[in-house]
């Protein structure tokens, strides 16, 4: 079994070289290489150890409380001690205030060493961005240092039986008892919903306070911790932890809340104004999430193929497989996904960072979470079919990367409805404001024949989804053409800048194989407007 390695090179050379990380106020490229060799080093030593283990062992259920794996306390107590949960918390708030780049940097190391482990902590970054945007001052002095410090994790409470992505069917209920709100319904689909590494928990809850005729104008977002303040436990409890394809080491819970005692954040009835920056920043994080499991299907193939010995090269020596072309082509395309989507992902995050271009980050949101989630699943399926009936075997682990992998296009909102909201809902805003936004990125970008050709057939079938053709049959297509147009436009940049790079032979060589990729665009179109 390949042990983690973390993709260092290949991370900085996307910030520093392709998205243009250096334009942020603030952003360190020295600092940021430093960070990630600590980091690496962290999650190839303490993460990646718990990670094979806790995938056979799994949370389990205890008397009403989540049990993790052994392992995960010791592993995250020395995450704590180094200070990880602290980087991009507010200075004021006792954090270390990195910002958003530098926190994907380590979510996408730590997400390779075990995405189990990276959904238990990754959502306090965005808990405490959600806080600093809709809290009051009060509520920022007392929730955020906590989660700064490692005592308390996160959950984003959504999702329930009958409302996962129709969220105007949420019926849970808050209503106000005296100084404190009343929460009472159930939530499912809860990451970390339970733990016993942290000593408590913050939830984010979407409850409904109006009538449930106004839909998501009737949702409020709530805080509501795991013990009152009292120190007694608050009325949340665990129904069940969800049995899983993969990710068996994080409990998916069932909650009920109980009337259990909650704070509103923010305005009533804007609960889903305030759970968007939470669920925006996770997006991005979920597409570098698939970035993550492509990186590590790569190294895992690559290094089985230059020593699995089979046939005979062009000179009659036995030759390893790395050398036979149909393979080569394999390991190029799990490169280039992972290359690929990595510059995707961190364009749209240094674009969200910098606030300079919002409607190119509506845009770009969608593409990089679908394409990107696609690709970590595409590369983990033909990193098996590279080594064979070994691929097929758990000695490997990749059958355990594409098993966590498989719900990256499921949660943060499945990829048909972020193809439809592309194709529909963003296609209409304010005139295509945000259509418009991403010609000006592709127009702006260095020509190459790969791009023309694609961006060619994006217009056209942009021209075909404004006549009125209804979206619905052709948005995933769509949605697929329009990531081709994406990549080759990040490709481009990665072939102009890969001088920069310690191995520029490997970037030349997956920039070929996506540059006649663009071939595909034609297709893309004709599936459109067809339809």
């Amino acid at each position: 079994m390949k042990p983690f390695s973390a993709p260092i090179d290949d991370i900085l050379f996307t910030l520093n070289h392709v998205a243009g990380a250096p334009r942020l106020a603030g952003y360190d490229a020295e600092l940021a290489g430093e960070i990630a060799a600590h980091f690496a080093a962290f999650a190839e030593g303490v993460i990646a150890p718990i990670d094979e283990a806790g995938d056979r062992e799994g949370a389990k259920l205890v008397e009403g409380r989540v049990r993790l794996p052994e392992g995960y306390k010791a592993a995250y107590d020395a995450f704590v001690e180094q200070g990880w949960t602290s980087l991009t918390a507010p200075e004021d708030h006792g954090g270390q205030g990195l910002g958003g780049v530098i926190g994907a940097i380590v979510s996408e190391i730590e997400t390779g060493a075990s995405q189990a482990f990276n959904m238990l902590v990754n959502l306090v970054p965005g808990s405490i961005r959600t806080i600093m945007a809709f809290g009051s001052d009060d509520q920022k002095a007392r929730f955020i240092p906590p989660m700064s410090e490692g005592r308390w994790l996160g959950t984003m409470c959504l999702t329930e039986p009958g409302a996962g992505s129709d969220l105007g069917r949420v019926r849970t209920r808050a209503e106000q008892a005296g100084d404190h709100w009343s929460i009472t319904g159930e939530k499912i689909f809860i990451s970390g919903g339970d733990q016993d590494i942290s000593e408590g928990i913050f939830h984010l809850v979407l409850a409904r306070t109006g009538a449930a005729e106004e839909g998501v104008k009737g949702l409020s977002l709530f805080a509501c911790l795991s013990e009152r303040a009292d120190g007694s436990r608050n009325a949340v409890r665990v129904t069940r932890i969800e049995e899983k394809m993969g990710l068996h080491a994080q409990p998916t819970c069932q909650l009920a809340f109980d009337g259990a005692e909650a704070e509103l954040v923010g305005r009533e009835g804007e609960g889903l104004k305030a759970m968007f920056t939470l669920m925006n920043h996770a997006r991005i994080d979920v597409g570098l999430q698939g970035v993550a499991h492509a990186a590590r299907a790569y190294d895992i193939a690559a290094s089985y193929a230059a020593e699995r010995v089979q046939g005979r090269g062009p000179d009659g020596a036995p030759a390893p497989i790395d050398r036979h072309g149909d393979v080569a082509r394999m390991l190029a395309e799990i490169d280039a996904a992972a290359l690929g989507g990595r510059a995707m992902a961190h364009l749209a995050l240094v674009t969200m960072e910098a606030g300079d271009d919002p409607w190119l980050v509506e845009f770009l949101t969608p593409v990089v979470k679908a394409h990107c989630s696609e690709a970590g699943i595409r590369a983990a399926e033909t990193a098996i079919q590279v080594l064979g009936g070994y691929g097929y075997l758990e000695e490997y682990r990749l059958s355990q990367v594409y098993r966590d992998a498989r719900i990256t296009t499921i949660y943060e909102g499945a990829n048909g409805i972020h193809a439809m909201a592309l194709a529909g809902r963003l296609l209409r805003l304010e005139n295509g404001a945000a259509f418009d936004a991403f010609s000006r990125l592709i127009e702006a970008a260095e020509p190459t024949p790969g791009l023309s050709r694609a961006y060619a057939a994006w217009q056209a079938a942009r021209a075909h989804l404004e006549t009125g053709a209804d979206p619905g049959p052709v948005a995933m297509p769509f949605l697929r053409l329009t990531a081709r147009v994406l990549e080759q436009a990040m490709w481009a940049r990665i072939a102009a800048a890969a001088d920069h790079h310690p191995d520029p032979a490997r970037l030349h060589r997956a920039a070929a194989l996506v540059a006649r990729q663009a071939a595909r665009a034609e297709a893309d179109l004709a599936e459109i407007t067809e339809a």
